[in-house]
């Protein structure tokens, strides 16, 4: 906020403006002041009205928004009100990374994420000085971080100005602020560093509203000046920039931000009554990638998602769903990670080899220029809120970077506490991962937990999971290659069935429209599968699926019923949810030993075949021993009467290892064993 003199202001101007506004925005005005809310005015109108005006605002906004504020006081208003500008034409529309120095002091019009935020707190803008004389106040506007006083008073009493040089101050003028920095949109950067822009807000737009808009994770196109600060020592003549912001827009950042006409969502609703629908979604996603069906559906559910709950006790269920895929080098994965962050508002894909920890979680990071010290970044799931995160390389995240991601995967929050910054963010965000096996290839007879580099707990989060594997096939081999071919050379006829954008509306109105509810036919058709399913542990074998597995089920048949725009989960969603959740199982958890599904060995931990041969090779060194514990157990006799019992050396030497890594076994010597 400036202050300048009154003989600054162009009495014409301030007469034009006056007349525009109590034209064109007579009720609006009103309306604004008495909800004690800003007028948002569009270039277009102001310039087909007054274009002198419109290239003022444009090319001197301060002195424009002077004329402005002079144009509203004359006006008899219920409150005071502060005049906001949008729409600006293409020619004042910049990217973050095109701002240059010719921009300064001008009105320009910028869009980008949010990346950090400071806490919101008063600035001093001008301050009123009483010269000690003759009682004149003097206003003094704050010019960048320095409070200047008056020099000397020269107020003119009967034609002679005073000369005193003693004030005394009156008052500070003060306004609540907030410094946000703003990263341009993701699209625009891929492959290279975003750029980002500091901005300030101030009055209307920091306030209860303006706060959740301008947090951390949301997308805002702002209307400002660029102004020009010092950067550095006092005298430097380095100089840097900030967007001095006159009016803050959300764009499209989340699903129920989207638009959808009414042709659309007729259309819409057409799709929904088709019985094909599925089928039309799983070909419209990543249709250059041949076969991956059963992936491609579980996809298409993860997109709809479930219905998050809260119950009166405060215990919270998720609605995201979250897929994991463990696939062969050359099957596709990458390329179908890199695709669907695209349908998705907020999507977006990053590579475990560049994620850290503060990039995928949240950080604290400090910056006295600007934010006045410590201040929280938001990683790239809290960026993701409300979205779609694809984290490709998986497993090459290092493990305190995996561990951090526990609680976004399951309670959708991230919490922080550092710089005694002790804070929770959302990350309701739905996480697709994809990982390469460490031998290469994925081996069905070894667990998981041999394999990758994933805790079994945060295995254990991911409602689906697949491996894609890459096993010679003659016929198979022919129709990939075939669809390659085709895709290159008639890429015409490589077309999703329905388009990306209508995708995304499509799956936007049946998440804010459609809260599907379970039916007692369906409630006990799952109830039946999970029990049965359970009941074959009963005597002693692999457990094949528990809790955490039976609520994904209830939110992919949640996300089936979503997508036929139902309230209510009908047996085909049901069951469709059970076939996908039956192919997950299979994928990672059938052991080979026993012919059934283990949880276990699908979430990494100890399978029920291996726990059985540990017990038996434990029960084996106790016999050995004699019962005394103390018996020192030659690793050759081990192996022989392992033999006969089935197990193979090579495994006797694997459980052994493991064994002796969690401290039931010790080597006193090269090729014995003890009990500690």
């Amino acid at each position: 906020m400036n202050y300048k003199n009154d003989d600054d202001i162009s009495p014409e101007a301030v007469e034009k403006f006056r007349l525009f506004l109590t034209t064109d925005y007579k009720k609006d005005l009103y309306k604004a002041a008495e909800d004690e809310k800003p007028l948002m005015v569009t270039y277009d109108k102001l310039d087909k009205r007054f274009g002198d005006l419109a290239q003022m605002l444009l090319n001197e906004p301060e002195r424009f928004f002077e004329i402005s504020r002079a144009a509203v006081d004359g006006i008899d208003l219920p409150g005071p009100v502060t005049v906001r500008f949008t729409s600006l034409p293409e020619s004042h529309i910049v990217n973050v990374r095109d701002l240059r120095s010719k921009h300064i002091g001008r009105l320009i019009s910028v869009e980008g994420t949010v990346r950090r935020a400071s806490e919101i707190r008063p600035e001093i803008t001008a301050i009123k000085w009483k010269c000690m004389e003759c009682d004149h106040i003097h206003v003094t506007p704050v010019k960048g971080t320095f409070i200047s006083k008056p020099f000397r008073c020269g107020n003119m009493i009967d034609g002679k100005a005073c000369d005193s040089k003693s004030f005394e101050e009156e008052k500070k003028i003060m306004i609540d602020a907030r410094w946000v920095t703003i990263e341009e949109p993701f699209e625009l950067t891929e492959g290279e560093k975003p750029s980002q822009v500091n901005v300030w807000l101030s009055e209307d737009l920091v306030s209860p509203d303006g706060r959740r808009m301008t947090d951390p994770g949301n997308r805002l196109k702002i209307v400002g000046i660029l102004k020009e600060i010092p950067k550095g020592k006092l005298g430097s003549t380095k100089l840097d920039f900030y967007l001095d912001a006159n009016s803050v827009e959300p764009t499209e950042t989340t699903w129920e931000r989207l638009k959808i006409s009414p042709e659309e969502e007729e259309r819409i609703k057409e799709l929904a009554r088709n019985p094909n629908i599925y089928e039309m979604l799983i070909d419209s996603l990543a249709p250059s990638l041949y076969g991956l069906r059963d992936i491609k559906e579980s996809i298409i559910m993860q997109l709809f998602g479930g219905v998050p709950r809260n119950l009166p006790d405060g215990t919270k269920f998720r609605g995201d769903i979250h897929i994991l895929i463990i696939g062969d080098p050359s099957a596709g994965k990458s390329q179908l990670l890199k695709l669907v962050p695209d349908i998705v508002p907020r999507g977006r894909y990053v590579s475990g080899k560049g994620v850290t920890g503060a990039g995928l979680t949240a950080t604290v990071t400090k910056d006295e220029q600007f934010m006045g010290g410590w201040v929280l970044e938001a990683g790239a799931l809290v960026l993701t809120n409300k979205g779609l995160l694809s984290i490709d390389e998986f497993e090459k995240m290092s493990q305190e970077d995996q561990v951090a991601m526990h609680e976004a995967l399951e309670q959708g929050t991230i919490s922080i506490a550092k710089a005694s910054i002790v804070a929770t963010l959302p990350a309701k965000t739905s996480v697709l991962a994809g990982g390469n096996p460490k031998f290469s290839r994925f081996d069905p007879m070894r667990s998981i937990s041999e394999q990758i580099d994933i805790p079994p707990t945060l295995l254990s989060r991911f409602d689906l999971k697949f491996t894609l594997r890459d096993v010679p096939n003659s016929k198979d081999d022919k129709r990939i290659v075939e669809h390659v071919l085709k895709s290159r050379h008639e890429s015409d006829t490589i077309k999703p069935v329905i388009e990306p954008q209508l995708v995304r509306k499509y799956v936007s109105y049946a998440k804010e429209n459609y809260t599907p509810q379970m039916t007692p036919e369906v409630s006990r058709l799952l109830k039946n599968f999970y029990v049965r399913t359970r009941s074959r542990a009963e005597g002693g074998g692999p457990v094949p699926i528990t809790l955490r597995q039976f609520e994904g089920l209830l939110r992919l048949a949640e996300a089936s019923a979503k997508v036929r725009l139902s309230n209510e989960i009908t047996k085909d969603d049901a069951q469709r949810a059970i076939r996908l959740m039956k192919k997950s199982l299979k994928d990672l958890g059938y052991d080979t030993e026993t012919g059934e599904i283990d949880i276990d060995k699908s979430e990494g931990g100890t399978s029920f075949s291996q726990r059985s041969k540990i017990t038996r090779i434990l029960n084996l060194i106790d016999k050995i021993a004699g019962g005394d514990e103390k018996h020192i157990v030659a690793l050759v006799k081990l192996r022989d009467l392992a033999a006969k019992e089935g197990i193979e050396a090579v495994e006797v030497e694997e459980i052994v290892e493991l064994l002796k890594r969690d401290g039931t076994l010790f080597e006193p010597n090269p090729g014995y064993v003890q009990r500690p």
